[in-house]
């Protein structure tokens, strides 16, 4: 009797201490691959910006980039409200604008800190979308879906494509509080305090860049009120269960008023604390009987995907049509939701139902006109998407298929890292105007007038030695466009020079000779220098403008006239 009670006793006391040993184990063998993956986003994150930077500066820089790091810079300043200035229809006050500020911080007043920023705000972006792309699985189907996200938003198509994505001060940035946003809802569980994150996350996106209404505010809105009608239609019980039942979605569907609400009050507090003024927003539906021009903006959403082919050969065209794999698989995914809406998970349907809002108001509207970066959201939304929906779709026909489904993957994936280190041994380009400044300072001509396109690009490459403001081409009065009132206030300056620029092209040619005879009269002197000419006067120019900028009044009364 005495063995096996001993026997008994013994493997009842070292049992525990064996099984907490291998409990330990395996906790230490979890915290270190949770830290293994932290480092392996952050590493990826260094290599990421160094190649999105190098990418960057393959396109040269422009006023708009110079009036961002103005306002970042005159925020970094002290002006924390940006009283006195006039954005564009966008403000990014509470997104990149910090950004700008806290890198010109380090890096100064730079074009090249515009670079910096715009590699800056992809990676985030590009780690974002992997890192929900990747949200739910786990193994072999985390590495897949990984490589599918990553892949669709490698390598953005040089020139308009980069400077959509990657360069440009714009939606992509957006794209940011936007992601974070839906991680949160895809991870955290339902909870009250879930509904409001989201909406300060929204109404955070929402101050920043009025395009939320199409992506996010909107498709969240419209998705919860589908699923709280298809939880009502389909649950059993007294309506009140049914209500109870879908009290989630009730809140996120709340949410997002309350982030309207509150992007509202944020803009209102703003204004009446003398802050900046954002322009009215210049879109409209297209006439019916007009429709048809807007087509050709379909070669954009190409575009945005690094597919447009449209007049491209040789390696560029053959990169192109490798990147129409990105759209079929993108598309693909958008089919599979509209067929299982409601067997797919809240976030997938907000990603798709924010893709076909943006697409389908870009080709209804004026916007259609404007550049490939007014559907730039849709590449993060579509590479999350596609990974999501489509690998747990594809995984039966991958064990049957296994073979040919991998060598097509990798050939393609290949196909996108090849081209994206194709494009990184293109030339840097300079910025818009430069060397300009340096011959306006060596003539002492240190305050002066001109385009948009002219003015605040020589500003900051000449580090604010030379400050040139922009007037309109058809009215002549202040551009208030990305800029600041006070910069025409003949008090504070002395403009007395005038550039004008013959090159052609929407980014440079300002040629108004008889807005310039009829106001400033003739010049005392006149230089040619190359596709410029500088003319000089022997008096301040700001007091002979037509329309003077609003000095003292209150933002939003001043009309800059179309």
């Amino acid at each position: 009797m005495g063995g096996p009670s001993t026997g008994a006793q013994s493997q009842a006391i070292q049992s525990p201490a064996t099984t907490a040993g291998s409990g330990e184990r395996a906790s230490g063998s979890s915290v270190r691959r949770r830290w293994a993956a932290v480092g392996a986003y952050l590493l990826a994150g260094v290599v990421l910006f160094a190649a999105y930077l190098r990418l960057s500066e393959t396109y040269g820089l422009n006023s708009d980039s110079a009036n961002i790091l103005l306002m970042g810079w005159d925020l970094l300043h002290g002006n924390l409200l940006l009283h006195g200035w006039y954005m564009s229809d966008v403000s990014f006050y509470p997104t990149e604008l910090p950004q700008y500020a806290l890198l010109e911080s380090f890096l100064g007043l730079h074009m090249q800190t515009a670079h910096v920023a715009a590699a800056m705000t992809y990676t985030l972006v590009f780690l974002l979308a992997v890192l929900l792309a990747r949200t739910g699985s786990s193994g072999r189907a985390a590495w897949i879906r990984t490589l599918i996200a990553a892949g669709i938003m490698l390598a953005p198509q040089i020139g308009l494509g980069v400077f959509a994505l990657d360069l440009s001060v714009g939606h992509i940035g957006t794209a940011v509080p936007l992601l974070l946003t839906w991680l949160l809802l895809d991870k955290l569980p339902a909870r009250w305090y879930v509904p409001v994150l989201a909406a300060v996350l929204l109404a955070w996106a929402l101050v920043a860049d009025p395009i939320v209404y199409v992506v996010g505010v909107g498709p969240l809105g419209v998705v919860c009120a589908l699923r709280v009608l298809h939880g009502l239609v389909k649950g059993t019980g007294h309506w009140t269960a049914r209500v109870a039942a879908n009290w989630f979605d009730l809140a996120l569907g709340a949410a997002s008023i309350a982030a309207t609400a509150l992007a509202w009050a944020a803009n209102n507090v703003i204004s009446a604390l003398g802050g900046y003024t954002v322009n009215r927003l210049p879109f409209y539906f297209t006439p019916w009987g007009l429709l048809h021009n807007n087509l050709p903006a379909a070669w954009k959403v190409l575009q945005i995907f690094g597919a447009d082919y449209a007049g491209l050969d040789g390696i560029w065209l053959a990169l192109a049509f490798l990147h129409m794999a990105s759209v079929l698989v993108v598309g693909w995914a958008l089919v599979r939701v509209a067929r299982r809406f409601f067997r797919v998970s809240l976030v997938d349907q907000v990603l798709a139902v924010a893709i076909v809002m943006n697409v389908v108001l870009y080709m209804l509207t004026n916007a259609a006109n404007e550049a490939a970066h007014e559907v730039a959201v849709i590449v993060p939304f579509g590479a999350a998407l596609a990974a999501r929906v489509l690998v747990p779709a594809a995984q039966a026909r991958i064990r049957r298929a296994r073979l040919a489904a991998l060598v097509a993957g990798a050939a393609v994936l290949a196909g996108y890292t090849a081209g994206f280190g194709y494009e990184l041994t293109r030339p840097s380009q300079p910025p818009s105007n430069y060397g300009l400044a340096s011959w306006l300072y060596d003539h002492h001509l240190t305050y002066g007038l001109g385009g948009y396109w002219t003015g605040s690009s020589i500003t900051v490459n000449s580090g604010q030695r030379v400050q040139v403001r922009a007037l309109m081409q058809y009215t002549f009065k202040p551009d208030l466009w990305m800029s600041n009132a006070g910069w025409y206030n003949p008090r504070l300056h002395r403009a007395n020079f005038v550039i004008l620029d013959s090159k052609p092209g929407n980014f440079s040619h300002w040629e108004p000779y008889l807005l310039i005879k009829r106001y400033f009269g003739t010049p005392a002197r006149t230089y040619h220098v190359g596709t410029y000419t500088i003319m000089v006067w022997h008096r301040n120019l700001l007091r002979d403008l037509p329309t003077r900028a609003p000095f003292g009044v209150a933002p939003g009364q001043f009309d800059p006239g179309p």
